[in-house]
Order: structure tokens, then sequence, then C-alpha cells
């Protein structure tokens, strides 16, 4: 059986380079001070995705971003890798979206997308930790939802079968289609980026980006559809106004703290068995493990 996908995917800053000018004043992320990366955990989720390609024939993949014009870049670096295509939701509206607006907006999208077997998306994104955007979507969309994936372990006509990977073991559920589920880091990494497709698709751009480019490439566009990537607004999927962005996000930033370690001690010990037979005699003494 063939199969629809929607990968979920968000471009994220890299919180490896977090400086001072991270934060705005209203208490959202100053992206553009911050280099931008695939959400690590949306590339498990896009991993399964494109696997199940593999076993399916006719199978598509598409992935699903909102973000500013750069995050057109997401859905390229999908391509690279084998999805099919993808849509960007750009819009000044959707900015400072907390979970709940960005759900509503993802919602809002998929619903115009039609038809779907299956949304994948990440656990959670760096940027924010809070593991809510993929539930509240299947919430919103009023379909089944399973977290914490691992595997997708099969597909058929009725169900999907997957693998678990929680705190304290595994489980694998079934459950009917359509179906979203989050996948957990612990999956497998996600393939490289494939080099005759990165020669097909590097030109691929949205209409913002199309309108942006120095010289005139309408030719290759017209000639080459697959190049021309989808880019959606409020309006083009008919969410509400008070919906999305700030005014639907009622999660605030109260405060804003810089936190930094400082080391006040440390031990250094040789890699013998008798120093770490005594480190961890310690450690199990104060109840640091144990």
């Amino acid at each position: 059986m063939s199969l629809k996908i929607i990968v979920l995917a968000k471009q994220v800053p890299d919180t490896r380079n977090v400086g001072k000018d991270a934060m705005k004043a209203d208490g959202t992320v100053n992206r553009a001070a911050l280099p931008a990366i695939f959400n690590p955990e949306d590339l498990n989720a896009l991993e399964q995705a494109l696997a199940l390609k593999e076993k399916h024939p006719g199978t598509t993949v598409h992935l699903l971003t909102m973000g500013p014009g750069r995050a057109a870049d997401i859905i390229r670096e999908g391509l690279y890798r084998g999805a099919d295509g993808g849509i960007l939701l750009t819009d000044r509206a959707f900015a400072g979206a907390d979970t709940l607006a960005t759900s509503y907006a993802l919602a809002c999208a998929i619903r115009k997308l039609g038809e779907y077997d299956l949304i994948i998306c990440g656990r959670q994104a760096i940027d924010g930790d809070t593991a809510q955007v993929g539930p509240q979507v299947a919430e919103k969309l009023g379909i089944s939802q399973i977290t914490y994936a691992e595997e997708v372990q099969s597909v058929d006509a009725d169900k999907i079968r997957v693998k678990r990977r929680l705190e304290r073991g595994v489980e694998v559920v079934e459950a009917k289609l359509p179906i979203l589920i989050t996948v957990n880091g612990t999956a497998p990494e996600c393939r490289p980026r494939n080099a005759k497709l990165i020669q097909k698709y590097k030109y691929a751009k949205t209409v913002t980006e199309k309108q942006n480019m120095n010289v005139d490439y309408t030719d290759l566009f017209d000639n080459r559809p697959y190049l021309n990537l989808i880019e959606w607004g409020v309006a083009d999927v008919n969410a509400e106004l008070e919906q999305v962005g700030l005014s639907g996000s009622p999660t605030k930033v109260k405060k804003i703290e810089n936190v930094v370690f400082q080391a006040k001690e440390s031990l250094v010990i040789s890699p013998s068995d008798r120093d770490i037979d005594i480190l961890m005699y310690d450690l199990i003494a104060n109840h640091t493990i144990g």
C-alpha cells in the first residue's frame, strides 16, 4: 500500500551558540541573531518517513514547516534526503506563536492539504523542550497519536505498529490510521544528503525567494515545476487572526535570566581500576548516585 505522509519539521536556533542577544525584550527568541538548524528530532522523524517510503512504493513524503522566509531551508534539506515536496507557512501574523498558536496554524494547513495517512514529527524542539506541538496538532485534527516512538515497525491497510522508547522500558503498540506520531532522538539518525538530489533541488525556491533573486530564472521554474516550493500565509489556510501569533498565544514570558555554571572544585583521577573504585565509593556514599 502507498501512504501519504506529512512530516512536521522546524528550523530552530542552534542552542550551542546562545549569546546575550538570544532573546528579545518581549520574551521571544531573537532568531535573526542565532544560527539556524534543522531540529534534531525532526530529522529522526524524517528518517522514519523515508524508511516507510522505501518499503511502500508510491508513498509520498511532504514537509510542513512554519517560520520566517529562511525556514525554506528546512524543506530543501528534506528534498536533498528524499522527500517529495514541502510547504512553508510564513506570515508576520504567525510571529511569536507559542505551542497552542503553532499547533493551530499547522492543523489549519494540514486540513487544507486534504487526505493523509500519517503525520510524523520530532518529540520536541530544542528551542522550547515542551513536547506539546505534536500532541496538540493531533487533538485539533481529532486523530489518534503515538508519542515517544523509536521505530515504525509495520503499516498495513488498517493499522500501524510502533515501538515506543519510554523512561523505564520499551513497548510495542498498534493503532488505526490516520495517526500522528512523535519520534524520539533515540530513533535512527536521518540519512545524509544525496548528491543527485542536491543537484536536482538546489534551485528550489518559494515565491518570496524568487522575488528576491537578482537573476531572472522564470524559464527554469516554468520548465521544472518541482522547484516551486509552496508558501502559505494566514489567509491561505483559512486561519483566524486572533488564534495565531502573539494574539493566539496565552503563554507569556515573565522573566529571562542568563544562567552561567561555574565549577567550584574538581577532582582529577587516573584511569586505574583503584581510582575508579574509590570514586564510585565516594559517589555512592554521598548519594550522588545510588
